[in-house]
């Protein structure tokens, strides 16, 4: 069944469902709708909750294992599997089918991926989960829909913003959800519920350090190595939050690959930059990133990408800027090296 991410709340209201396809190429309603879940799911006693992430050599016999047992801490579990942007192969895809023609009701499974086009939407795998569960697509939001949905995060944390300061914190933001609800946050602790004019904004972005990640898109885009490591030095001194980074260079590395398996297989790129949300400022840069970076070169930053998530979360990542700043230049040329990590004992 098809729930679509502003009409999930609705839908966890009614009855959990054993699996969730949470999919789409919006990393900011993709981790809040899989937090929503879990909360719902908590109140229901699925207390533990267990993380898979599919790397090269994942052993799929784990996830038969942890689905069929029960736990020795909690009656209830949730699985969260994340596809780390692939497609779950043929052993995966035999798995996830057979999964569903015996769902485990002690067992809830969300399954987070990439954009789920027709091509896996008509997989049988597909399919048999969507039947038993419950797909929710997570688009990038531009225009009229990023709209409705800067004005629904005001009404919910009860801001008052004129017409021409939403307009000022789209425009710096870019589309980029994380940062904007986050300056969202920022103006409900100064401002609650009194009007906001667009010159409180613009200040507030102004002094932000935060949104000096941003200068990092135009530099890695560009392939300005000097600028790149300026900015990733900025921004450890400021102790932005690794994860803030690698989301931003994830989102762009993601756009990235789309765009480029859209041109090679024949599409407009002045379509591909509108669907995917690239505005005017920015096409040039994306163009001659485009032009630089091969798809076997895109695809091997996302893998960098997904495997400092993963060893971050883990807390075995013992250089974390350092590590992002060799990451970030791999945009821009390609460059060996190791993940400065040391696994927990």
């Amino acid at each position: 069944m098809r729930c679509y991410a502003n009409q999930l709340t609705a839908q966890l209201k009614q009855a959990l469902a054993p699996f969730y396809m949470v999919f789409g190429e919006e990393p900011f309603q993709e981790a809040n709708c899989v937090l929503e879940i879990k909360q719902v799911a908590k109140k229901q006693g699925f207390d533990e909750v267990i993380k898979f992430t599919l790397l090269p050599g994942f052993d799929w016999q784990e996830l038969i294992a942890q689905y069929n047992s029960m736990s020795l801490f909690s009656a209830r579990t949730i699985i969260e599997f994340d596809l780390n942007q692939q497609k779950p192969g043929t052993q995966g895809s035999q798995i996830f089918k057979s999964l569903s023609e015996n769902p485990n009701p002690d067992v809830i499974v969300i399954l987070k991926g990439a954009k789920a086009g027709q091509d896996i939407q008509r997989t049988a795998w597909f399919k048999a989960l969507d039947k038993q569960g419950v797909f929710v697509p997570c688009y990038v939001l531009a225009g009229n829909h990023l709209h409705r949905w800067l004005d629904d995060q005001c009404r919910l944390l009860k801001l008052n913003l004129s017409a021409d300061a939403k307009r000022s914190l789209l425009g710096a933001t870019e589309g980029n959800l994380l940062a904007t609800h986050q300056e969202l946050e920022k103006l409900s602790l100064l401002y609650k519920s009194e009007p906001i004019d667009q010159s409180q904004v613009l200040m507030g972005l102004l002094n932000q350090a935060k949104f000096d990640i941003f200068d990092l898109n135009t530099a890695l885009l560009s392939g300005n190595a000097k600028q790149v490591i300026k900015v990733m030095l900025k921004l450890a001194d400021d102790n932005v939050e690794p994860a803030s980074i690698v989301w931003n260079l994830n989102k762009e590395a993601q756009t990235l690959l789309t765009i480029k398996q859209g041109l090679q297989s024949g599409q407009n790129i002045a379509q591909l930059f509108k669907q995917h949300g690239v505005w005017k400022n920015q096409q040039a840069t994306t163009s001659q990133a485009l032009d630089r970076l091969t798809l076997t070169h895109i695809e091997n930053l996302i893998n960098l990408l997904a495997q400092f998530d993963s060893a971050y979360k883990r807390a075995e990542m013992v250089a974390p800027y350092q590590a992002l700043a060799h990451i970030a230049l791999a945009f821009c040329q390609p460059v060996n090296f190791s993940l400065p990590h040391q696994p927990s004992s």
